[in-house]
């Protein structure tokens, strides 16, 4: 049987090699994920700089944009930071993401490396389920001109310096003004960030098919200063009113550093990222894994 992926890439979390010898484990899993798709009837490509780091020849390498364009299925191997920075490089090829959780918690690389070679082997033969999840497109807007623009799948967070005091931000939706803040900073999250520092900042948990953001002061000042949920088919607008030190962050890996007046747009993005889950995966069964609700239960 011939699988419905043909062309799939692989792409690894490695640390860096220690004195030029690149850990072993990561060589053998990377290594043994291409030989399974090889005898699954697929071909197998490295993204390059996996390959480099590991020291793996003898596959065809490409690396992140090349790999959109010509590839049918990404198979990305770490945890979920990892499943993040390539889930925004391939989102505008639409390539579909399984991830194999090399990391800790592991909400969107959920498929557990001890097994991956069952459920691997299932997808590569259309078996899996699909969960598509949206992205945001922020811009930081000074003096009327974008000065920093970049694509987030979980957060877009302004926050103050680990030195300064409290910042002072001025928030509208859709051109309306809503409030001024005065906080340790301010989320803006998808359903999918919804599970990661918006939810450690008190914001609720949003089913990834709720078409909405969640809006989430960090530390606030005023305590009837809550979290609220919007449609994300709204534009936010958080203006930096005063504080020093002051920076964007875009799931935490793009930073922009904000002066007064500075403004942080933030808009649904035209792009989408969508992952392929083993089948019989829900979401609830990930956050009772990942929770651990049911622990202490009868």
């Amino acid at each position: 049987m011939k699988p419905i992926f043909r062309r799939v890439a692989v792409i690894g979390k490695y640390r860096e090699p220690v004195a030029g010898a690149p850990p072993a484990s990561s060589r053998q899993i990377i290594e043994g994920i291409a030989r399974l798709i090889i005898q699954e009837g697929g071909e197998a490509t490295l993204e390059a700089e996996t390959a480099a780091t590991l020291g793996i020849t003898g596959y065809p390498q490409l690396d992140v944009d090349a790999i959109g364009g010509h590839c049918d299925l990404c198979v990305v191997v770490g945890g979920d930071g990892t499943m993040l920075g390539v889930g925004r490089r391939l989102a505008a090829y639409g390539t579909p993401l399984v991830g194999i959780n090399k990391g800790r918690l592991g909400f969107i690389t959920d498929i557990p490396l001890q097994s991956y070679e069952t459920s691997l082997t299932a997808i590569l033969h259309g078996e899996y389920e699909e969960d598509v999840r949206p992205l945001m497109q922020a811009r930081v807007v000074r003096g009327g001109e974008c000065v920093f623009e970049a694509l987030a799948l979980n957060d877009v967070v302004v926050n103050r310096g680990s030195t300064a005091g409290m910042v002072e931000l001025r928030i509208e939706v859709d051109g309306v003004f809503v409030s001024n803040q005065r906080a340790d900073g301010l989320i803006v999250a998808s359903p999918t960030g919804s599970t990661a520092y918006s939810l450690s900042a008190g914001g609720p948990m949003l089913h990834p098919s709720i078409p909405g953001w969640v809006l989430v002061p960090i530390a606030p000042h005023t305590l009837s200063n809550r979290p609220i949920v919007l449609s994300d088919s709204s534009e936010i607008a958080i203006e930096v009113a005063g504080g020093r030190g002051i920076s964007a962050n875009f799931d935490m890996q793009s930073l922009a550093s904000l002066q007064r007046g500075d403004r942080v747009l933030v808009r649904r993005s035209a792009h989408r990222v969508c992952f392929l889950h083993p089948r019989g995966w829900s979401y609830f069964s990930t956050l009772r894994k990942k929770l651990r609700w049911n622990e202490g239960g009868s």
